[in-house]
Order: structure tokens, then C-alpha cells, then sequence
């Protein structure tokens, strides 16, 4: 379940406690945990409301100004929007070519949004639980011999299990010389295409030696500090 980093603070404070989300099945479930720019977030509770039902309270308690924006927001044709453009966070791009709209390309956004005028409308209780442990991590950076071989054995159990072959002090090094340099052009660079590369880093990332920006990644001062001390070649 992903937040917007405004909503995923309102929770962190306590003023959002509630998300809504049309969905075709549940993606969450009371208990589950997941990561958000403000730390981690736990799902108190799961329930299928009628939208007719929402109030401005509803919205309030979602972070939005009112009933009619929490509605906007679930409508099927905005919904579907998101689908198609949400899954690399991106906007369509405003220049006559995309503009150009077929017939085609119309006919399956209809039938997209007609799919999900069938979903229901999930309410979803949430509640902060905790800063993300990864920030601790990673700025962690008093390593000593034993937490430096930790790391090496981690990064070796993950290159062995690679099917692609050994990948980690590849990565590491290039996020070292490329700082806050797309993805995409880090993964040409090692011959690996972005999607498994951006997989790969969030490996690292877990293991607090990345930390990821709005553009690339960079080493996090653990990770420095490891690069600086293994002797891995």
C-alpha cells in the first residue's frame, strides 16, 4: 500500500488515521505493516464502506478537505488514471503527441474504468508504528570487524543465490562513483535492465548500506564506511 509522503506525515502526527481506496481485493490486512517516508505505518483495521455513506469527517480523518474530494479521488474513472500511471509515479505527459489520443487508446480507458466501477470501496485504519528502522541502520556507521564480516557474508549469500551472477560490490561502486544518477542509466552501465537493478539496490538498501533520493541512490554512511573496510574484491 503506498502513501503520499503529506499523508503518510498526517499519520506519523496523528491527524490521518483512516486511508480509502477502491480496490478489487483487500491489499492489505489488519496487522500488516509497510515502509512510508515517515516511518513505518501498521493497518489497524479493513472494511468495505458505500462510498454514498463518506462524510466530510470520513475525508478529514484521510487528510482531504472534504467529502467531495474524497469521492473525487475514488471515482472509477480517477482510479484507473492511477493504474495506468501510478505504478512508475508518473504523470502523462502534457505535449501534442500525447495529446493525440486514439480511438483505441480511449476504448481501453473506458473499459478500464468500467472494470473498476465493480471494485468496492475499502476503509482502511492506520496508525504510526515507528520510525523506519532502516534510518537507524544506515546511519550506523561505527562499524567494527565483526559488523564489517557480518556484511560480507550477507553480500555473499545474496550474490550466491543471484541468477544473474555476482552483482553486489557492482552495485556498490557504482552507486559510489554515480551518486544521485538515474537508475536507468546505473543498470545500462552494468549491462542489467532498471526494473531487477532497482531490486537489487533495495537489497542493499534493507541492509542499510544505499539510501535512496528523488533522483538515484548514494551510499549511506554505513555503506561508506563498509566500502571503505571490506577487503571483498
Amino acid at each position: 500500500m503506498l502513501l503520499p509522503p503529506k499523508v503518510a506525515a498526517g499519520v506519523a502526527a496523528g491527524s490521518v488515521t483512516l486511508a480509502f481506496r477502491r480496490w478489487q481485493r483487500p491489499d492489505v490486512r489488519p496487522g500488516s505493516r509497510f515502509r512510508t517516508p515517515a516511518g513505518v505505518v501498521e493497518v489497524t483495521s479493513v472494511d468495505v464502506v458505500d462510498p454514498g455513506t463518506l462524510t466530510d469527517a470520513d475525508a478529514h480523518a484521510a487528510g482531504l478537505p472534504d467529502a467531495a474530494a474524497l469521492l473525487r479521488l475514488l471515482d472509477p474513472q480517477s482510479v484507473a488514471q492511477r493504474r495506468r500511471t501510478g505504478r512508475y509515479r508518473r504523470t502523462p505527459v502534457a505535449d501534442a503527441a500525447a495529446a493525440d489520443t486514439t480511438a483505441a487508446d480511449t476504448t481501453a480507458a473506458d473499459r478500464t474504468a468500467a472494470d473498476v466501477t465493480g471494485w468496492p470501496v475499502y476503509r482502511v485504519g492506520l496508525a504510526w508504528a515507528g520510525p523506519d528502522p532502516r534510518v537507524a541502520l544506515r546511519d550506523d556507521a561505527d562499524l567494527t570487524d565483526a559488523d564489517v564480516a557480518a556484511i560480507d557474508a550477507r553480500l555473499d549469500r545474496l550474490d550466491r543465490a543471484s541468477s544473474h551472477g555476482p552483482w553486489t560490490a557492482a552495485t556498490l561502486d557504482v552507486i559510489r562513483r554515480r551518486p544521485h544518477v538515474r537508475a536507468p542509466d546505473l543498470a545500462a552501465e552494468l549491462g542489467r535492465e532498471r526494473d531487477p537493478f532497482k531490486l537489487d539496490v533495495r537489497k542493499l538498501k534493507a541492509l542499510g548500506l544505499t539510501q535512496s533520493f528523488d533522483v538515484g541512490y548514494a551510499l549511506s554512511p554505513r555503506g561508506e564506511t563498509y566500502v571503505a573496510r571490506t577487503l571483498r574484491p
